[in-house]
């Protein structure tokens, strides 16, 4: 049954079927093929029930904030002044490509967001200055990956809404592992350029005076995230109304540069509604799909199959972490958080984990997958930017942080407190 499943998925991919579509014909097939009941007859409360649960809400609200920043320069001011402190380090400006993700990522909660938003901004500098392009785009295309890591993520929203864990534990355990995988791809970059230094570019020297002076151009971004983040744990705000306050917070400091107007808006709208459309649509598919999965007794089989291998806890915890990298290397990452999420937390959990910890286990092996080829998402987002080029300078530039990221998994399984630290301090 499981590679009956597997085989019309990995199909319907191939033949270039949205992925919604893909996993709502994968639901009905098996329905049709293993079940003595009806289940396509559940297809309309499956989406009643995801559209209407609340905390759904906040999707299309951080959508909007990020929109909000990109069309209202936010974005580009903050990039300058980052550029401004981080250049004189080896790599230059890729350390402010990283530090520019890791900031945006903390107030928009999407890697394709972030990386498009700092690639538009970041993209004119490499040629400008001779930066090694490889190495210069994979900064964008991996410090893109932070936005479903740090808080606030709808990437973790989703993840605590399949398996019923505290979002605002989640967004505690993020913080750590997100803000150090920043670091360590910053030391990736130290490192690379140390070794070859022409991959640095030209050097770009700044006055004192004019760094001081770009500081204010890091507040917005903070001032949101404080916002969003600082209104849950103070007990002011759910995780969807601090997206909405995040929202009003984000337009008056667009108001406030002169950079709102009906034009942006009506973009910043259009922006919106085609993300969280194609968001919303792969959500309902996969719940009805989860639904046929469990009336199957796929899951049951799963399960007990993994179980049966016998492996001990940590040899199990690295046979998901191995399922996880190779299923990156085909599949939309959305799309495997949610097809997969319900299925392999219940075994972990049964395994002695903590599902808040695996929470940010699976992310950082989500963010893997969207810069492994062949369908790493946020590869094809760095490359739509370009004017010319081919991809696979994007796909090499990445290589050397997908072995950070698989550093960081490996200390994640090593050291757990990574995670569950900061949420042991509040729960």
């Amino acid at each position: 049954m499981l590679a009956v499943a597997l085989f019309i998925l990995v199909l319907l991919i191939v033949l270039s079927i949205p992925v919604a579509i893909s996993l709502g014909w994968l639901g009905l097939l098996l329905g049709a093929i293993y079940s003595r009941m009806p289940v396509h007859r559940a297809m309309g409360d499956m989406a009643w029930g995801a559209s209407t649960e609340f905390l759904l809400v906040a999707i299309p609200m951080f959508v909007m904030l990020g929109e909000i920043l990109l069309r209202s320069g936010v974005a580009a001011r903050m990039y300058d002044a980052l550029a401004k402190w981080l250049s004189a380090l080896p790599g230059g400006l890729m350390h402010a490509n990283v530090a520019s993700c890791a900031l945006f990522a903390a107030t928009s909660g999407s890697s394709v967001a972030t990386a498009a938003t700092i690639g538009t901004v970041a993209q004119p500098e490499m040629e400008k200055h001779g930066y090694h392009v490889p190495l210069f785009l994979g900064t964008i295309a991996a410090g893109g990956t932070l936005g479903i890591l740090i808080p606030p993520s709808i990437n973790l929203i989703v993840y605590g809404l399949l398996t019923n864990t505290s979002v605002s534990e989640l967004y505690l355990a993020g913080f750590i592992p997100g803000f150090l995988l920043a670091a360590l791809f910053m030391g990736t970059v130290t490192v690379a350029c140390v070794i070859r230094p022409e991959w640095g570019g030209a050097k770009i020297s700044y006055s004192w005076a004019e760094r001081l002076a770009s500081l204010v151009h890091l507040l917005p971004p903070i001032l949101i995230f404080l916002v969003v983040v600082g209104s849950i744990y103070a007990g002011w705000a759910t995780p969807t109304e601090a997206a909405s306050l995040g929202v009003v917070a984000a337009l008056v400091l667009a108001a406030a540069h002169r950079g709102l107007s009906l034009g942006m808006l009506a973009a910043v709208f259009r922006g919106t509604m085609r993300t969280t459309g194609v968001i919303m649509l792969i959500i309902i598919a996969a719940v009805f799909l989860n639904f046929v999965l469990a009336a199957v007794g796929l899951t049951t089989m799963l399960t007990d199959g993994i179980i049966s291998l016998g492996l001990g806890p940590l040899g199990t915890m690295l046979l998901i972490v191995a399922f996880y990298l190779l299923l990156g290397c085909f599949m939309e990452t959305f799309s495997m958080l949610i097809t997969t999420a319900t299925i392999i937390t219940p075994i972990v959990v049964g395994l002695g984990y903590d599902p808040v910890w695996f929470g940010v286990l699976l992310m950082v092996l989500l963010e893997t997958a969207l810069i492994t080829p062949p369908i790493g998402i946020n590869l094809f987002v760095v490359q739509s930017i370009r004017t010319g080029g081919a991809l696979k300078d994007v796909m090499v530039g990445a290589a050397p942080f997908v072995m950070t990221m698989l550093a960081m998994i490996g200390l994640l399984i090593a050291f757990p407190g990574l995670a569950l630290w900061m949420p042991g301090l509040f729960y």
